[in-house]
């Protein structure tokens, strides 16, 4: 009786073992690749999120405010940072204009010193400038003379001058003969001569003067004496001014 009863137990456990081989060929066969491996495979670093979507979304977020933030920040300093040139820059100007202000106050003291002097002054230039007005038509005669003898041959003196100019309020009249240059003064002159005269020669030698415009000869007459007293006309151009009184002449 026992026998039989551990007979019927192994068969049990023996077909246990059976049904467990039989149920596990039946089931699907499936394979399982890690995860770190699959990804490796693709390049990327293995990482598993396991937080919400909204956590993520709530760290991208902050990190885009964030960065606002630090856009906002560098803005708003680059704005201070521009204010305080402008300041700086306005505050030297205004340092550069008291400093104008000061120096010009200081030169209106200075020349305040001087008033009389420079009353002088205008004063000297207003007779300057009449002077360089009423003496622009000033030959000098006396020069001019010794040069017009220094022409004439040896022997020959001169008698008498009779010299008209030009004035600062009236032009001097011209002459209406044709070809004849312009002139602003005449010198008629008669001079004795020892011998008799060589017209053509001393009027080259007139010509040598300054501004010689031209000469007439007249009448060449006999002294008692048996010298010869002679008359020429000769007329002056603006050439002869001798500028004594124009400005920068002393």
């Amino acid at each position: 009786m026992s026998s039989h009863a551990l007979v019927v137990d192994r068969k049990t456990q023996k077909e246990e073992r059976d049904e467990t081989a039989s149920s596990r060929r039946s089931r699907p066969v499936v394979t399982l690749v890690p995860r770190k491996a699959t990804i490796e495979a693709l390049g990327g670093e293995p990482r598993v999120s396991l937080l919400p979507a909204e956590v993520n979304d709530y760290h991208r977020a902050k990190t885009v405010r964030r960065r606002l933030g630090l856009g906002v920040f560098m803005v708003l300093l680059v704005v201070v940072a521009g204010v305080g040139a402008a300041y700086f820059q306005s505050v030297q100007a205004q340092a550069s204009l008291d400093a104008a202000r000061a120096t010009s106050q200081d030169l209106a003291a200075q020349e305040a010193q001087f008033v009389d002097l420079r009353k002088v002054q205008s004063g000297m230039a207003l007779v300057q400038a009449g002077q360089a007005v009423g003496g622009s038509p000033d030959i000098d005669w006396k020069a001019y003379l010794e040069k017009l003898q220094v022409t004439l041959p040896a022997g020959v003196a001169i008698n008498s001058v009779v010299i008209e100019s030009s004035s600062p309020f009236v032009d001097f009249a011209q002459s209406t003969i044709p070809l004849e240059g312009s002139r602003v003064a005449t010198l008629s002159f008669t001079a004795t001569s020892p011998t008799i005269p060589s017209i053509p020669v001393w009027l080259d030698g007139l010509a040598k003067l300054p501004g010689f415009a031209d000469a007439v000869p007249g009448s060449v007459t006999i002294q008692a004496d048996g010298s010869y007293l002679v008359n020429i006309t000769m007329h002056i151009n603006a050439d002869a001014f001798s500028h004594r009184y124009a400005e920068g002449k002393k």
